[in-house]
This record gives structure tokens, sequence and C-alpha cells, in this order.
């Protein structure tokens, strides 16, 4: 059987075939990035490669989505998933460490620069009739099992708790193992299951979707992965890119991705989010008390 080529072996097939159409800027991008090491992409800005290769970060943007990336941070997932897997965690968090350097000022531009890439590359990845399906489940489902573990568990809560004061009942669940089956039990007929699906691969999702199967719940996954394993199980996939670096948290995408539901929600039960948001203000009015009267 083949070995199946490395990315950077399919990013040198694919300038390979498409040099002829390249201009002669994409073709400076092409011949930096076919030169340089892994790990010098992995945690170059497109402004940093746009500054390497004498042209600029659109340009970058633009080779990236000609090679069939989709941009910059399409490139450094598919770089990042055979590097973290190859190297051993305490060694990739010093060479991020040595790569940032110590200027305090880069250090902040660099933080913003991938969640900039990130939350662009997010946007890009729209499925509109899949954003639609999802936002129809949430609205006409009796209740919400939010389902988020590791690193996901705070775009879950964060989903949940925003859903609750919108006059949706939502419960956000991070539980593995054993414990999870007293959450499943909970899961019901027409309800909405939505797994914010963390970077490594969980047993218990299988056993979720399995479940939702089981009870008659539709599914939503918010996914790095439009077409991975349970793609073809769910109603809705949304894309919601992780860090290919570690500079980003990984909830980021996901977290926005919710917001962007939230605000959909809003839009089709509008009476229903303006009436318990008022009623969100009075409770947090009289649990904060009679404000204090100057002399």
């Amino acid at each position: 059987m083949e070995n199946t080529p490395s990315p950077i072996e399919q990013l040198r097939a694919q300038v390979r075939q498409l040099w002829e159409e390249l201009s002669p800027a994409e073709r400076s991008v092409c011949h930096y990035l076919i030169s340089a090491s892994p790990e010098q992409i992995l945690f170059a800005s497109a402004q940093e490669l746009g500054s390497a290769t004498g042209t600029s970060n659109a340009t970058v943007v633009r080779t990236m989505q000609r090679l069939g990336f989709g941009g910059l941070p399409g490139l450094k997932r598919a770089l990042a998933a055979e590097f973290t897997s190859a190297v051993a965690p305490d060694i990739r968090l010093k060479q991020r460490i040595s790569h940032v350097g110590q200027d305090l000022s880069g250090i902040w531009e660099r933080v913003f620069d991938e969640a900039r890439e990130r939350i662009e590359h997010c946007s890009r990845l729209l499925d509109a009739e899949a954003f639609k399906k999802a936002v129809e489940l949430l609205v006409n489902a009796p209740g919400v099992f939010v389902y988020g573990a590791g690193a996901s568990e705070p775009a879950a809560h964060h989903l949940a708790l925003k859903l609750n004061r919108r006059g949706h009942r939502a419960r956000a669940v991070s539980a593995t193992g054993f414990t999870l089956a007293d959450d499943l039990l909970g899961l019901a007929h027409g309800e909405a299951l939505v797994i914010f699906q963390p970077a490594r691969r969980l047993k218990e999702i299988t056993v979720l979707i399995d479940r939702a199967h089981a009870v008659g719940a539709g599914i939503v996954l918010i996914s790095d992965e439009l077409v991975g394993p349970f793609a073809d199980r769910v109603d809705a996939v949304l894309a919601a890119p992780h860090t290919p670096t570690g500079i980003t948290a990984e909830p980021l995408t996901g977290i926005i991705v919710a917001d962007a539901l939230l605000l959909a929600l809003d839009s089709l039960d509008e009476s229903r989010s303006v009436e318990h948001s008022h009623q969100l203000s009075a409770l947090r009015e009289q649990l904060l008390g009679p404000r204090p009267t100057g002399r």
C-alpha cells in the first residue's frame, strides 16, 4: 500500500501542477513555501509571509486559495495535523516560545494575527444551508442539549447560558466516561443536540450521536472538519477551525459560531428574546436591591 503524501509533499505537487497559471507574485509565495520548513510556515502570519516574499498578505491569502487550501489557516491546519502527532507537546511549546521571542508588542500582534486569520477562515467556510438547518432545529426544539468536553467546554457553556437567557431551555454537559450516561438519559425526542467537537477524537461523540438517533433528537455538529467521520450522521455541520499553533484558544471560533446562531434565533423569535431579556433585567434589579440615595 502506498504511503499518503505529507502536507508539504502535497503542497509541492500542487505548486508544480499550477505553476504556469500563477502570477509572478504568487510564484514568489510558492517558491518560499516549498523551501521553508513546516515550522516556519506554521508560526508565520500572512503579513510576515508577504514581507518574506516581497508581496503582500492579500497575495499570500490569494495564493493559498489558488492552491486549494482556502487560505493560510487551511495550509496551517494540514501542516499542524502531522506536526502535532510527530512532536511532543512540550517541544511544540518550546518551538512556539522560540518563534515569538520576547518582543511584547510582537507577541500582542501575533495573537491578534492568528485570531483574525481563524475568524476570517471560519467566515469563508460558511455553509448557508447548514446554518439555516441548525437555526431551524434550535428554534423549534423543546430543549437543547449542548455538549463540549475539554477545550470545547467554554463554548458549550456559553451557548447554553445565552439560550436560556432567550427563553430556550438548554443545558450544557461536559462529562466524559461513565458519568455521561446519566446526562444522556435526559436527551428526549424532538430536542436538539449541539456538539462542539474537540480537536482530539472522543468516543463520547459517537455515543452522543447514537443516542440522539435512538430517541429522535436533531443534531448540530460544530467542528473543525466539515467532511469528517460524523458529517453524514448529523443534520447540520458548522465549521469552527481549531488553532493550528496553540497561540489562540481552541474554542474561539466555536464561541463566534454560537453567537451567530443566537443572533439568528433572536431574529426569528424576537418577542421571546425581548421578553426574557426584560425578565432577566428585572430579576437582576431585585437581586441588586434598591440603589442608595444620596444625602
